[in-house]
């Protein structure tokens, strides 16, 4: 066992906690196991259950409708129906993709899955990649959406050596276009594979030009990272940091990276999020990141650049449940799902997904209105460009505009003047974005439109 990096998480461990006017508020209960969240252009969030059923949820009131159920799911410990991800330009697009086990002739096997929305349902299923090797254990398997590309985090399927196996897609993370097809620009031609060296990855989000991921380790190290095209995670050579003998001579035969940081003795890290948004202020340029061995919301600042861990808190308000998914919304709530219903899911469903937000934070829009100032943005949806028209008296206060994808990366920003402002769409990709109005460092407007 590794007894500095134990010392060195201990201290990390033991710095303060964020206390910025945090309150919880139970949104939805009795629940079986909320695998992946995602918060919707329809300002619901859409949720997978392992049990096989795709549900949406009306926050504010609690109503929760149920959209699909993939009858084929099949849960043994681990595995079941697990992440979800929308199209970036849904609903225009009405795609969504999903990942699930299921029982193929007697072998547990896990398969990505793309579903159509149409007249509030979800069906018309279409595979994309099948055959992927499932177990008990280690079945991965987050997804996102980059460059309109489709990445899949695999477990190794409690076989370690897969992970190094360039024949193999278990133990990997990988990368397909959004119809299935392998992109010409994969690291290994005609191969999903973009990284390898994964042990059983749970956590994939992109912000600020960067993949991380959050990866379970055995009774060591577990990792966070940031996820390299055609580089090796060191899995099961490597635990963790390069750091023993042997693992020094791996790594340095094979292009291995190494963690930002890792744990050990291991939290069983989960689902991440990076968050940007003005409620919790502390925490805007940070990723936060649940836990389930260890029943705590992290976060993890990044520094400047963002591309190293600076420094770790624990989220004290939210303490006591294995954490397994987690959302923001364009406002800022945060919103987590526990994990505490047995995995068989023939007890009592006991999970529940808890609402963090803070009661005194005024709503976007009042802060003008009092001052009898007006902001429109137009045309909405928007193709080349979109213009913020601001009727504001600056006075001796500055004002700016930043456009944010929904989740949080900024993609835009500079002073707004009085008047129209024209901004150039032309570099984004379309889909849905915010444009908020910041006024001496506090945001004072903000709404969402559609880039086509």
């Amino acid at each position: 066992m590794k007894q500095y990096v134990y010392f060195l998480s201990i201290c990390l461990l033991l710095t303060v906690t964020v206390s910025a006017q945090m309150t919880t508020r139970v949104v939805a209960d009795h629940l079986f196991i909320p695998w992946e969240m995602v918060y919707a252009p329809d300002n619901h969030i859409w949720f997978t259950q392992k049990n096989g059923y795709i549900c949406r949820l009306e926050p504010s009131g609690g109503a929760i409708d149920t959209l699909y159920h993939e009858v084929n799911t099949s849960v043994i410990k681990e595995g079941g129906l697990l992440g979800m991800v929308l199209h970036p330009d849904f609903p225009n697009t009405p795609y969504i993709y999903i990942a699930y086990n299921y029982d193929k002739s007697g072998s547990y096997t896990e398969r990505i899955q793309r579903l159509t929305y149409s007249s509030g349902m979800l069906g018309n299923p279409f595979v994309l990649l099948d055959n992927i090797n499932g177990a008990k254990y280690h079945n991965g398997c987050r997804l996102a959406i980059v460059d309109n590309h489709l990445f899949i985090t695999t477990g190794d399927a409690t076989t370690g050596s897969v992970a190094q196996d360039n024949t193999a897609i278990n133990g990997k993370i990988l990368r397909i276009n959004l119809d299935g097809t392998i992109p010409a620009d994969n690291p290994i031609p005609s191969s999903p594979i973009w990284s390898k060296g994964h042990r059983n990855a749970q956590g994939l989000i992109y912000a600020n030009g960067f993949l991380y991921s959050s990866e379970h380790g055995p009774d060591t190290d577990d990792e966070f990272n940031i996820i390299q095209k055609g580089r090796n995670y060191g899995w099961p050579n490597v635990e963790g940091y390069c750091n023993l003998p042997a693992e020094i001579t791996f790594c340095n035969d094979s292009n291995v990276v190494e963690p930002l940081h890792a744990w050990t003795p291991t939290i069983a890290v989960s689902s991440i999020a990076y968050y940007n948004h003005p409620m919790f202020p502390d925490l805007q340029g940070s990723i936060l990141m649940n836990t389930l061995k260890d029943k705590q919301l992290y976060e993890l600042e990044l520094n400047n650049t963002h591309d190293k861990v600076s420094n770790i808190k624990i989220i004290s308000q939210v303490t006591g449940h294995r954490l397994r998914a987690i959302c923001v919304d364009p406002d800022g709530r945060i919103y987590v799902s526990t994990s505490d219903s047995k995995a068989s899911g023939d007890s009592a469903l006991t999970d529940q997904i808890i609402e963090i937000y803070d009661p005194s934070y005024s709503h976007v829009g009042q802060v003008l209105k009092e001052k009898g100032q007006t902001v429109a943005v137009y045309p909405n949806p928007a193709r080349n460009e979109i213009n913020i028209y601001a009727n504001i008296s600056k006075g001796n206060d500055e004002h700016e505009y930043m456009l944010t994808s929904t989740s949080g990366q900024v993609v835009s920003k500079g002073e707004l003047q009085s008047g129209n402002n024209t901004i150039n769409l032309g570099n984004l990709d379309s889909g849905v974005y915010w444009v908020e109005v910041i006024r001496q460092g506090t945001r004072v407007f903000g709404t969402k439109f559609s880039k086509l």
